[in-house]
């Protein structure tokens, strides 16, 4: 751990590619990360960890086989674990995760959009 305070907007901020989370902190065994989402990701689940969405700029819609849930900026969401799911936003929207250490963004699915889970900015 670093001890000392973190803006995760001016973190978000130093990222130039969408889909790519970066690690800001590490919480115990989890990881808190930052990331730009820009368009549609792809259908994936992660079968062995829930997965938490914080919007801290913009807004996204996480999309279900069943429903949809539209976040705004200061809201999040809890994904179930096992749950297939589908990130998506209309513009630019910068996000705050919150997953164990090691978690891939792909989850199940095999991806170009797969980012490395190791990345600290």
């Amino acid at each position: 751990m670093r001890n000392q305070v973190i803006n995760s907007l001016d973190k978000v901020n130093q990222i130039t590619k969408a889909w790519t989370p970066k690690i800001i902190e590490q919480l115990n065994d989890y990881h808190i990360k930052v990331a730009i989402f820009d368009g549609d990701f792809i259908w994936h689940k992660h079968d062995d960890t829930d997965e938490l969405f914080m919007v801290l700029e913009g807004n996204m819609t996480i999309h279900f086989r069943d429903k949809h849930v539209t976040l705004n900026p200061g809201d999040l969401y809890v994904v179930p674990k096992g749950v297939e799911h589908k990130p998506s936003t209309e513009k630019a929207c910068k996000v705050l995760l919150i997953e164990p250490a090691g978690t891939l963004n792909t989850g199940d699915a095999d991806s170009d959009l797969q980012a490395s889970n190791k990345d600290w900015i």
